[in-house]
This record gives structure tokens, C-alpha cells and sequence, in this order.
């Protein structure tokens, strides 16, 4: 069987991001050469035409990630998370962010193919000077108050799936008891 057959079965004749149906097209999921479906993801002709030019998103499309990013197939995983953190600005995917999970082998995946903070030239370090990347998980090394709130971040606290501040080296972003605060990296080691 081909490829493009296996997608057709694997995801029922639609597209596996957002179950649309026209214009039916093979995507190959980075940085993986495509000859195994495992690696390529059957998409729509929207989804396929956003992935390639991505000034053109429409994010209101891409609220079908909320379904499909819980696929049993990682290469679909993968497009999601990249999607996702693409448009992380828009406020919701950083809520699907940080629910989603995937095992080790497919968030290097996904981190692979991902170009989130390529070309910025900003690089985050946490505390013991190791780079933090896009989806990490730190733990704060000391009690941190967090400004405009009485609460307290205390020291020990894990921080999962973090976002990078792509124009501060020092900022990172996450949850902490259910609030999105911003981090100053000296003060986080990675887990």
C-alpha cells in the first residue's frame, strides 16, 4: 500500500488536523523524509496551504487542534504542537499547550522541525547556564512574589511546557497555580 493509502485509511478520507475533505494532500512532517506514513500527516487543502505559508494563518481554523492534538498519531502530534506554538500569542493554543502531552522521543520531534526562536538570536539560560528551549520544564530555586498579586511562587515549584520570551533572554513564561507569569530565567533550573 502507498503512503498516500494508508493516510486515506488512517484518518477515514479526511483531513487529520481539521476533518475537512477537499483537496486531500500528503504533508510530510519535518525533519522526517516522508516515505513512511508514520511521518506524514493527510491534510486539506487549508491546512496544507497554512503550513507552507504561514503569513497567511487563519488561527480561528486552527481551533481544530483542540481535537486533533490528541491523536493517536505522533506525526500529527507533532504538527499540532508546532502549530500551537505558533500561534501561542493568540492566547488559547498556550491552554492546549499545556494540556498536551507527548513522550520524550516525539517532543524532539517536534522541537526538531520547529523554527519558534530560530533567527532571533536570543538564547535562554536557566541558572546553571544550560539552554532552555520551547517546552521545557523548570523547577524555581527560590520563592518568587509574583507582581500585581499577592501570590507567592514558591521555591521547588516545577514549571511545565514553558514559553520563551523571543526578545528577552531572561524572560520565560509558564503556569504557576494555574496563572501564566513571567520568570526571570536566574532564577529556574532545568529538570
Amino acid at each position: 500500500m502507498s503512503v498516500e493509502q494508508d493516510l486515506r485509511d488512517r484518518g477515514n478520507d479526511s483531513c487529520e488536523l481539521c476533518g475537512g475533505k477537499s483537496g486531500l494532500t500528503v504533508y510530510p512532517v519535518s525533519p522526517k523524509d516522508g516515505s513512511s506514513a508514520e511521518h506524514c500527516v493527510m491534510t486539506c487543502e487549508t491546512c496544507h496551504h497554512q503550513l507552507h505559508h504561514t503569513d497567511s494563518i487563519e488561527p480561528n481554523h486552527w481551533r481544530c487542534l483542540n481535537d486533533s492534538m490528541w491523536a493517536e498519531a505522533n506525526a500529527v502530534k507533532v504538527v499540532a504542537w508546532r502549530m500551537l506554538h505558533l500561534l501561542k500569542d493568540e492566547g488559547w493554543p498556550a491552554d492546549l499547550l499545556d494540556m498536551m502531552y507527548m513522550d520524550e522521543e516525539t517532543t524532539a520531534w517536534a522541537k526538531d522541525g520547529s523554527d519558534d526562536t530560530a533567527g532571533s538570536g536570543v538564547v535562554h539560560k536557566d541558572s546553571n547556564g544550560i539552554t532552555l528551549q520551547v517546552g521545557d520544564s523548570v523547577v524555581l530555586i527560590k520563592d518568587l512574589h509574583v507582581k500585581g498579586s499577592s501570590m507567592i511562587a514558591k521555591r521547588g515549584t516545577a514549571v511545565r511546557n514553558i514559553r520563551l520570551d523571543p526578545d528577552n533572554e531572561t524572560y520565560i513564561e509558564g503556569k504557576v497555580g494555574g496563572q501564566t507569569i513571567v520568570i526571570i530565567t536566574d532564577y529556574v533550573k532545568k529538570t
